[in-house]
């Protein structure tokens, strides 16, 4: 097995977990951990949130033993409170803090945040200094392509997170203006590695063990971040794993296979979030690991109308039940 070293963390070179904020959770992040991803990165939190006190916003940085190694994701654009949120985040131990300089969502850039840092470079440098200087672990950045298809500057930004002391940087190939549509430009990603000496992470259009294979000999990357390709499929990185390792893989799971692992999915949410919180949230997983299944809408259907455990239990036996029919009369 082949390691990355990102700042003496020791990180195998298989496929890491992305940031994926409002589903990459804790649940989220120890099904990925559980099925053989390498490193999970947290649901990134606000600088000011962290500062001023705000108990939801701690509460996305708590780590457990069994996501390990992980990192805490930052967001903000005023050195004073990245200074003060790393200091916040540094009490719940993570392995890494990842500063975010690549979300494209209009209420985190509107704020300069996120993939709005692209823009400032001199700022960018500020706030990722802030950040090291305060911490006693390893700071990465997470960056895009660029702001726009006219502004790509990864190489550059990327250049000036190593001067400023990022231990790493996770490049997604896609501009902000392009938030997830059209396909992520690998050819970005391979630039930054070509320019840096610091690890480099690509992420972008990673959705089968073949893909992360070719990412890794196309871009010479250090490791390889899957996000919505790794809905409702945390198997996808036990797959990855074993086809790096050997060239073969496991064949994605039955329909009940699936259910069970659906089933273990939401009961980590229930058990963090509590029932009526959790089987709320639970709706939107539970229709990723229905897709494909004979019946599919109508069972998305009844899962946004779950309420308890007991509910989901008895909805799983119905869909298993009528997933055997099915299978049977394909005989």
């Amino acid at each position: 097995m082949e390691y990355t070293n990102i700042g003496g963390v020791k990180i195998e070179k298989t496929a890491a977990l992305a940031p994926m904020a409002s589903v990459a959770d804790r649940a989220y992040r120890i099904m990925a951990k559980e099925y053989g991803a390498c490193y999970v990165v947290g649901e990134m939190a606000s600088c000011k949130g962290l500062c001023y006190n705000d108990r939801k916003t701690a509460e996305l940085l708590s780590v457990t033993p069994g996501e390990r190694p992980m990192a805490v994701q930052l967001f903000g654009n005023e050195p004073k409170f990245v200074k003060g949120a790393v200091e916040i985040a540094e009490r719940f131990q993570p392995d890494i803090i990842d500063i975010n300089s690549g979300c494209p969502m209009p209420k985190i850039v509107s704020g300069g945040a996120g993939s709005a840092l692209m823009k400032t470079p001199e700022l960018f440098g500020d706030v990722v200094r802030a950040a090291v200087e305060a911490a006693h672990v390893p700071v990465t950045v997470k960056i895009r392509a660029g702001w726009d298809e006219n502004s790509i500057n990864a190489v550059e930004i990327a250049k000036i997170a190593e001067q400023s002391g990022a231990a790493a940087v996770a490049v997604h190939g896609r501009t902000k203006t392009q938030l997830y549509a059209g396909k992520a430009d690998w050819d970005v990603i391979r630039a930054v590695k070509q320019s840096v000496s610091i690890p480099v992470i690509g992420n972008g259009d990673v959705s089968t063990p073949e893909l992360c294979r070719e990412m890794y000999e196309y871009t010479g990357c250090d490791l390889v971040m899957v996000g919505r390709g790794s809905y409702g499929r945390p198997w996808l990185f036990r797959q990855i794993r074993e086809y790096l390792e050997t060239g073969s893989y496991s064949p994605e799971p039955t329909a009940g296979e699936k259910l069970d692992i659906m089933r273990r999915h939401i009961r980590l949410i229930v058990e963090d979030k509590g029932e009526r919180v959790g089987m709320k949230e639970a709706r939107r997983p539970a229709s990723w690991y229905l897709k494909g299944m004979k019946g599919a809408a109508k069972f998305r259907d009844m899962c946004s109308e779950l309420t308890t455990l007991d509910e989901l239990e008895r909805l799983i036996e119905k869909i298993k039940e009528q997933q055997g029919e099915h299978e049977n009369e394909d005989l």
